[in-house]
């Protein structure tokens, strides 16, 4: 009797338990929103991420934002990288207009090369529009799917939607943008929408694509009410910038050369195009901590060799810069160590000349009344506000200019 009582438990338990198996499968495969669970012990020691993409309205309406964009990305990504715990920074960025328009969008990927990225959107002019309506719909389902979104639980994942007309909702192949924002809160990224202009049309959209979004609404003028203030320092700042690019040495295989040589070309490219002021923004961005992946790139040889964390007689000559490569190996010690010195001596001066210009500008902007309104506080508020979920903590009350 005791046997046949314990066998008829024991085939009870098996049973139940081949009933729940699918339950216990289905929520132990499947991670919340898509995410890597947070790892407490961990978290402390890893450098806090942010991953930023602007969604911008390039038609022609948009001139005035689209040169604004180009002057304050500098000086959006200092105040990014104001945090207490200097998190690493990637961009990205969504071109849109409509169909019929040379394009529909122009998506680029999230990089910490902000370089590269802004080389791009300096290419970007306005033009295209005229119907009202554009595609908002497919520019925001390519800002959630064509965008390599990371995964990680900690990192702060947010989206821009700037632009002054409302989304065509009548294109039957379209993906409604509620349907791809319901996407975007399961992925955990935040959609932020800044209207340009006064179109009630366009405020209504942009405020449910806000709410939606899990996001915040704000209104600025047609031109992006940007800061736009000139310094007595930004043309010696910009001198430096540009010396300290020189400083960079590269090594690697031929496919990392032909990289870094696109690296070095966007630079290049945007000390040719760009304002003094928007190179002075650069270089405080440059020489902050958040900044580093962005001046340095992939294989840096000043900062490898003199961190120690590439000993040189292990790199073959042929993956050393041709400058080097004919030079005995004290001798290119010597150049390696020349460049770090002058590098360091640069950083020093940039760091004096940075903060008297911050100085100065605190002061201007308070003889006109302040910054609030403005694109460069909506922006820093937003994500003052949202990052604070993420562990980065904004001290300052308001952005880097």
């Amino acid at each position: 009797m005791k046997t046949k009582l314990t066998a008829l438990i024991i085939l009870t338990i098996t049973a139940l338990s081949v009933m729940a198996y699918p339950h216990f499968q289905a929520t132990t495969i499947v991670p919340h929103m898509g995410l890597n669970p947070l790892d407490p012990a961990g978290q402390s020691s890893q450098q806090s991420k942010i991953e930023v993409v602007f969604v911008l309205d390039t038609t022609s309406s948009m001139s005035d934002m689209i040169e604004a964009a180009k002057e304050k990305i500098w000086s959006i990504a200092s105040s990014m990288a104001s945090a207490q715990n200097s998190p690493e920074i990637k961009m990205g960025l969504v071109a849109f207009r409509d169909r019929g328009d040379r394009y529909v969008t122009k998506v680029i990927d999230l990089s910490s090369d902000l370089d590269s990225m802004y080389a791009s959107l300096m290419d970007y002019q306005a033009e295209g529009g005229g119907d009202g309506p554009e595609s908002v719909n497919q520019a925001i389902y390519d800002a959630v799917h064509k965008i390599s979104w990371s995964q990680d639980a900690q990192t702060y994942r947010v989206v821009f939607l700037l632009g002054d007309a409302p989304a065509h909702m009548d294109y039957q192949d379209d993906v409604p943008y509620p349907q791809t924002l319901a996407v975007a809160m399961q992925k955990g990224i935040k959609f932020n929408a800044i209207q340009c202009g006064q179109s009630s049309n366009t405020t209504s959209n942009w405020k449910q694509i806000a709410s939606l979004g899990g996001g915040l609404y704000f209104q600025v003028e047609q031109s992006g009410s940007a800061i736009a203030i000139s310094t007595p320092f930004d043309k010696q700042l910009a001198a430096l910038s540009g010396e300290l690019d020189e400083t960079k040495l590269y090594f690697g295989n031929e496919k990392e050369q032909i990289q870094q040589q696109r690296k070095l070309a966007a630079s290049s490219k945007l000390r040719e195009d760009s304002s003094d002021e928007a190179m002075a923004r650069r270089v405080a961005f440059n020489t902050s901590a958040s900044g580093e992946k962005n001046f340095l790139g992939e294989g840096e040889l000043v900062d490898a060799i003199i961190s120690g964390r590439v000993e040189l007689e292990t790199i073959d000559n042929d993956k050393l810069p041709e400058s080097l490569q004919a030079l005995a190996p004290a001798a290119k010690m010597a150049v390696i160590e020349e460049k770090d010195e002058r590098r360091q001596k640069l950083k020093q001066d940039i760091l004096e000349l940075s903060g008297k210009r911050s100085d100065y500008l605190k002061k201007e902007i308070a003889k006109v009344g302040g910054s609030k309104g403005s694109l460069d506080d909506s922006i820093y508020q937003a994500v003052r506000d949202q990052a604070a979920e993420k562990g980065l903590i904004y001290a300052e009350e308001s952005a880097s200019y």
